[in-house]
């Protein structure tokens, strides 16, 4: 049996492309999602692996769809190939019935792999040039007076930290860390 996965980020976003490209490749039956995909619980996605049996293909109209990163993806592979499920995204041309899906499939991931290690080697040196040349970057820190002011106001124990937030403007992470560093 042919199963659909589609889902798109945000509430406001439509299906509708998904829906008829899944529907076009023969599914029977879709899982809709509207949630991003960095986020652990899908309830669909969920869903649908539990009903999965052998022999079944799953159907995506892109690999985005489905996968919250590339180590992800890989371990839905490796779930789908452990039980005999097929995958397909439709966008990539990628069919893991096939050896070619599947070696088309891995050179991909490895791709992306690649590609995020090397933004993140970027971010690194460009950090990295920012200090040499004095920036740290991060969030200004507060103003001492309105941290004074804080902590004043939280060791008179008259106030709760929400209230000593809105009238300081001092976070209450900001107030309990900088509590530790006077006591330390």
């Amino acid at each position: 049996m042919h199963v659909g996965y589609a889902r798109v980020s945000r509430m406001d976003q439509e299906l509708l492309l998904q829906l008829d490209a899944l529907t076009e490749a023969g599914c029977i039956k879709i899982f809709e999602e509207k949630i991003s995909g960095k986020d652990r619980s899908r309830p669909e996605l969920d869903e649908m692996l539990k009903m999965l049996r052998s022999g079944d293909t799953v159907v995506v109209w892109k690999l985005d769809r489905i996968g919250r990163s590339t180590k992800h993806l890989i371990e839905l592979m490796e779930y789908f190939e452990a039980n005999e499920i097929n995958f397909i995204s439709l966008k990539e041309n990628i069919d893991t019935s096939t050896a070619v899906g599947r070696m088309l499939f891995h050179i991909m991931a490895a791709l992306a792999q690649f590609e995020r290690e090397m933004i993140q080697e970027r971010t690194q040196a460009g950090i990295e040039a920012a200090r040499a040349r004095g920036r740290n970057g991060g969030r200004p820190r507060k103003n001492d007076a309105a941290v004074q002011r804080a902590i004043k106001l939280y060791k008179s124990e008259q106030y709760s930290g929400v209230e000593i937030e809105k009238m300081t403007g001092v976070s209450r992470s900001t107030l309990y860390k900088r509590l530790k560093e006077k006591n330390n």
